[in-house]
């Protein structure tokens, strides 16, 4: 079952079964765990986390491909229902905009847990397409017996075409969501080389690991509304056995009180976020990595439609 045709199959090492190739969409309120999944079903990190809502703003695509088939993960923001600025209507464009053409989307909610901002968002999936329920965060549910009748409920509230309950941190769970979402692959041939992890420029990743830091070490102290510019991004020339690449990003802030956050007291706090974007940066990249950072102020910046192009985010 599948919302799209399937493609003429391309052979590739002889292998006589027809290549599978899909769009699946990971979809959820904010905070359900839906990076840490991108994450763990492509194997590496190409989705940011944090505890602060709205972490992920971009349309993310994290691509794995295992045997015969090639899964194309789209990690799409938590759907906003409490402010409306021009970004969050950004952001939730992202998500409607991205569910309307995908061939399997993966509903993920923490087990056993139902409320009116996931109601919020079932109600934008259309019933054409097939949905899997992920019933994600297993390990924190004490009582297993309650998930049959909340199962049960959930099957009322919209035509799933399967559960899944599941931890993303358990691999063995993850091997098993992927085994249930090959099936509703489309035949036809892979989009990306086998290699491939995400469609993402090493610049963009690097503004998403600082934004990362940014957030994590600002816990709820610094609102949402900042943001991670990349100024440069420079791979160094040379003869050196080990790539080296020079980046520059700008920090931007919508109040001085909020500069003063993300610098801390004798610059500590933007020395660690530097220091903890780097260690990443150089692992993500396999370089070694020089990082500057810069906190910039620029008022109204979030509800500014105008500057959220500008900042990459139409």
């Amino acid at each position: 079952m599948s919302s799209s045709e399937p493609g003429a199959p391309a052979e590739q090492g002889g292998g006589d079964a027809p290549q599978r190739c899909g769009l699946i969409a990971l979809v959820g309120r904010p905070n359900v765990g839906k990076s840490t999944l991108m994450n763990a079903l492509v194997g590496q990190k190409v989705s940011i986390t944090s505890r602060k809502a709205q972490t992920t703003r971009h349309r993310i695509t994290g691509i794995r491909t295992e045997g015969r088939a090639q899964f194309v993960f789209v990690d799409t923001p938590g759907f906003q229902t409490r402010y409306q600025s021009a970004l969050n209507q950004s952001l939730n464009k992202a998500v409607t905009g991205t569910i309307s053409d995908v061939d399997l989307v993966l509903f993920v909610v923490e087990a056993g847990s139902f409320s009116l901002k996931d109601a919020q968002v079932l109600a934008l999936l259309k019933q054409r397409i097939p949905t899997i329920l992920v019933a994600n965060k297993l390990d924190t549910v004490h009582r297993r017996s309650e998930l049959a009748p909340w199962l049960k409920s959930m099957q009322e509230r919209h035509d799933f075409a399967e559960f899944v309950p599941m931890s993303a941190k358990d691999p063995k769970d993850v091997a098993r969501l992927l085994a249930v979402c090959e099936r509703y692959l489309p035949e036809q041939p892979w989009w990306y080389e086998e290699d491939e992890l995400t469609d993402k420029s090493e610049r963009f990743l690097a503004a998403e690991i600082v934004r990362e830091k940014l957030f994590r070490l600002t816990g709820d102290e610094l609102p949402y509304t900042s943001t991670v510019l990349i100024d440069r991004f420079l791979e160094e020339p040379g003869r050196q056995v080990q790539r080296m690449v020079r980046i520059a990003a700008s920090i931007v802030v919508e109040r001085e009180s909020h500069k003063a956050m993300v610098i801390g007291e004798k610059g500590e706090r933007l020395k660690r976020i530097g220091t903890e974007a780097r260690q990443d940066l150089e692992r993500l990249l396999d370089a070694k990595v020089f990082l500057e950072l810069w906190v910039k102020v620029r008022s109204g910046w979030s509800d500014d439609a105008a500057r959220l192009r500008a900042y990459g985010y139409e």
